[in-house]
């Protein structure tokens, strides 16, 4: 567990203020037993520290044992707070300041709740734990308007899943500003899934409902062969019309295919309740 508070001394210095900062921000609090406060920022300080549960390292500096370090970060009042990132001051202030002042300074240089999600979903991608990165991604796409670099992790995911539609429809989205060389790779990786897309029993099957629209035999194992593609959309759709003329097509086989592709689908996808809704529109 990372730590969320510590005391740096000139003998951890190094590590608390330059080192730690490389990776996330350091909030500095110069406090004195002999001021006041000093002292009250400083345990209104340690509780947002512990709030944010390790977003910041709190790094309690004390300057009447550690007056060289205090002088050599320029402290010239007490109480005073700084913020280090990648070994540099960046922000910081002198005097008291309410809750209300510190959160607001601390969310100036903190992630925001949709970048601590991204994270996580990345981390949960960086492991192969697409199904649980998945729904968080969906959430923080729409929450963000389809911010260009959560479309990405968002696209790398549906990629595996072999959602080829969908992707392509994210990627439009994406602005000339953003296609950056990961867009590119990403484009490249999409059309290469495409072009690979159709087996020979799907060509076949493809060939077979093009010369006879009405074989809803075809249409059936079409839709079973695209399922186990992970072409959803594409064997819902195809499930959808041959309900619509013949709902209990094969003993409610094509109606029990269509609702275990819902269920499969991951929870919060857009494409199960857009079907689910056309499903209840056919039923009633």
């Amino acid at each position: 567990m990372e730590d969320i508070i510590v005391d740096v001394s000139a003998q951890n210095s190094q590590q608390v203020l330059i080192d730690e900062s490389m990776t996330r921000p350091v909030v500095v609090d110069i406090w004195s037993e002999r001021n006041e406060p000093s002292k009250q920022l400083s345990s209104l300080l340690q509780k947002l520290a512990t709030e944010y549960a390790g977003q910041f390292l709190l790094a309690r500096l004390n300057a009447d044992t550690e007056q060289m370090l205090a002088a050599q970060l320029g402290v010239r009042s007490l109480p005073t707070v700084m913020v280090l990132k990648d070994g540099q001051p960046v922000d910081g202030f002198a005097g008291a300041q309410s809750e209300e002042q510190i959160r607001e300074w601390l969310s100036s240089f903190l992630p925001s709740p949709l970048d601590l999600k991204l994270q996580q979903a990345k981390l949960l991608v960086a492991e192969g734990k697409d199904d649980e990165a998945l729904p968080i991604l969906r959430q923080i796409y729409n929450e963000s308007s389809a911010r260009a670099d959560i479309a990405k992790t968002l696209s790398v995911v549906l990629l595996r899943k072999n959602r080829s539609a969908e992707v392509e429809a994210i990627l439009s989205k994406i602005k000339l500003v953003d296609q950056d060389s990961e867009y590119q790779q990403l484009k490249a990786q999409l059309e290469l899934q495409l072009q690979a897309a159709d087996s020979p029993a799907i060509k076949a099957l493809q060939q077979a409902l093009k010369d006879n629209p009405g074989d809803l035999d075809s249409a059936y194992q079409l839709a079973v062969q695209y399922s186990q593609e992970n072409r959803d959309q594409e064997a819902l759709e195809l499930l959808l019309n041959l309900l619509r003329n013949d709902l209990g097509f094969e003993k409610g086989a094509a109606k029990q295919a269509y609702l275990d592709i819902l269920k499969a689908m991951d929870a919060g996808d857009p494409l199960a309740a857009q079907y689910q809704r056309k499903l209840m529109t056919l039923l009633f």
